[in-house]
């Protein structure tokens, strides 16, 4: 009987080399629409250098400052979509972050991007800015991190608008979906490999549960290109604040009687990714200076929607 070649190459073999070339393939795929898009979508601000972070930046107008932190899966362009900060910067000095590994500001991993840790980060750029006072504006994950810097001041914070915030610890199945992303080394393979394709099969889907019931307005999809928003350096920021989003709000909790300065907020009766009566309605009961609009017909980019509102809510603030 013929004996089988001693360097036949065994079907295990065969098939763990072609996932390993197919996953270079897809990780260098990554990598390019990556490059792409930063080529097509180049910063539209300026850098500042805090505690060995670069940090993105928008900055325009005179007046009483006003500091805008987005939420998840966006960029500071979404302050600007909405059209929320043209109409703040008629009156007054507004400031557009982009948070740690979102748009341009970079996350460097010597230390875990906690809402609190982004808090501080943030008043110590407005503190170099030369700034002393500020009325923080928070949407969505924005939230947390505005709290964090009202409860924690290392400036004067004139008051916090929160915008479809996610306030209290509460089992999320997206948490679970994003989480492994968030893992060390692990994370890093996916956001090359099964990321990419497994992000561009939900993007659409989950714009429209943001924006839902309202449909996703044409100016966000030009001013947040998705291949700007999926890439590997942005999932890695998505995936590791969704995992520090729910023991970030278990640590607020407890907290909320301590906050002393007005707190304003909004919310989308409709909102389908955080339930305003548990969150922004359970946040009103538990903070005594606060007040709350719901707003029915509308969802969690309320901002869009309401621009007009919230701001006049925003500057009848800053000018208290």
């Amino acid at each position: 009987m013929r004996q089988p070649s001693k360097s036949a190459v065994s079907p295990g073999k065969l098939l763990a080399g072609s996932v390993a070339a197919a996953s270079l393939g897809v990780a260098a795929w990554a990598a390019l629409r990556a490059r792409r898009a930063e080529r097509d979508h180049p910063p539209v601000g300026r850098f500042i250098d805090v505690d060995g972070v670069r940090l993105h930046y928008i900055d325009e107008g005179e007046g009483p400052v006003i500091v805008l932190l987005h939420g998840n899966l966006v960029m500071l362009e979404d302050y600007v979509a909405s059209g929320l900060f043209d109409r703040l910067t008629k009156r007054h000095r507004v400031i557009a972050f982009d948070r740690p590994g979102f748009g341009y500001s970079a996350r460097p991993r010597d230390r875990a991007w906690t809402p609190q840790a982004q808090a501080a980060l943030f008043q110590q750029a407005l503190k170099r800015m030369g700034l002393t006072r500020a009325v923080i504006v928070g949407q969505s994950l924005g939230c947390l991190t505005a709290l964090f810097m009202a409860l924690d001041p290392r400036m004067d914070i004139g008051g916090l608008t929160l915008v479809s915030g996610y306030y209290y610890p509460s089992a999320r199945f997206d948490v679970l979906l994003t989480a492994p992303a968030a893992i060390p080394v692990v994370g890093d393979v996916m956001r090359y490999t099964i990321s990419p394709i497994a992000a561009r099969l939900m993007i659409n889907q989950n714009l429209r549960l943001m924006f839902a019931p309202q449909n996703v307005p044409e100016v966000f999809r030009e001013m947040l290109p998705r291949e700007m928003l999926l890439r590997p350096s942005q999932m890695r920021a998505i995936s590791e604040d969704a995992a520090f989003m729910v023991p970030a709000a278990h640590e607020l909790s407890n907290r909320y009687g301590e906050v002393s300065v007005p707190v304003r907020i909004f919310a989308g009766k409709d909102d389908a990714i955080v339930d305003a009566d548990s969150h922004s309605g359970r946040l009103h009961r538990d903070i005594a200076q606060s007040t709350i609009t719901v707003v029915p017909d509308r969802g969690h980019m309320l901002h869009y929607d309401e621009a007009s509102r919230i701001a006049d809510a925003i500057e009848a603030m800053a000018l208290e």
